[in-house]
């Protein structure tokens, strides 16, 4: 099971992060506005595991104060844990805390969780974080209690757009394929799949994500990695590259001693 986002049909109403929050029982991130943005939440952390981006392009009128009246454009996203077929977070817990369960998504066992943070270098997409009160790792959970009774997350169920679809993958990558072929058809040549599998975001040995997107620009403009990798992957290459240090100056020292 998984989550196909398509941000063409999301409307930045934030219906998705307020469902999560209340049923979750997750405390608000504040009232006041960053400054920033038009949006106050800004990231997902340990007490948002569903975010929408608001990505605002509007041209300056000479301050820092962008131009409401100038023409620009909006991209919006509901960012969520990505739920990856080869999880970082989980191959980094020392406990078994992480698991992956019956529907395929990656879940935290707060009743295993020790709280050392092993977890949140791991995530590739910093979506991982350790709660600071109760000290335990948290993250989006699929709405695993609503899974077990046949209900459906409580994001895609507040979706006003359909644009959280919930479901089987092999369903959802079908008519998120369909959809690009929709959109280019309408001259939104742009538009394209990230994390299914063969599009960005499915690198690195992370193989795919369970929760995948319908992007119209770079993935980094929606803060999302192009090519995301896994830390285990640079694990070998960093210790070569130690040991080929460690010899370039053993080998120094001693040619200066024979001097």
């Amino acid at each position: 099971m998984g989550f196909f986002t398509d941000t063409t049909l999301c409307i930045g109403c934030k219906a998705c992060e307020v469902a999560c929050k209340q049923w979750n029982g997750l405390p608000d991130d504040g009232i006041a506005f960053s400054g920033a943005s038009y949006d106050n939440t800004l990231r997902l952390s340990s007490s948002t595991w569903r975010h929408v981006a608001f990505v605002e392009r509007f041209p300056l009128y000479g301050g820092p104060i962008p131009s409401l009246t100038a023409p620009g454009s909006w991209l919006m996203m509901s960012d969520v844990c990505k739920h990856c077929q080869h999880a970082g977070c989980l191959d980094a817990c020392p406990t078994g805390a992480i698991v992956r369960t019956e529907f395929d998504q990656v879940y935290v066992q707060p009743d295993v969780c020790n709280g050392c943070g092993y977890c949140v270098p791991s995530c590739p997409f910093g979506v991982i974080q350790v709660e600071p009160d109760n000290g335990l790792a948290q993250k989006c959970t699929l709405c695993y209690d609503r899974l077990k009774d046949g209900m459906e997350p409580a994001c895609a169920k507040a979706c006003p757009t359909d644009s959280i679809q919930f479901g089987l993958l092999p369903e959802l990558k079908e008519r998120a394929r369909r959809r690009v072929e929709e959109l280019h058809g309408q001259g939104v040549e742009n538009a394209y799949l990230y994390g299914a599998p063969g599009s960005p975001g499915a690198t690195g040995g992370i193989e795919g994500l369970n929760a995948f997107f319908l992007l119209l620009d770079q993935p980094e403009v929606y803060n999302l990695p192009a090519a995301p990798t896994l830390p285990s992957t640079r694990v070998r290459p960093g210790l070569l590259a130690g040991l080929a240090a460690m010899a370039g100056l053993a080998l120094a020292a001693a040619v200066t001693f024979r001097r």
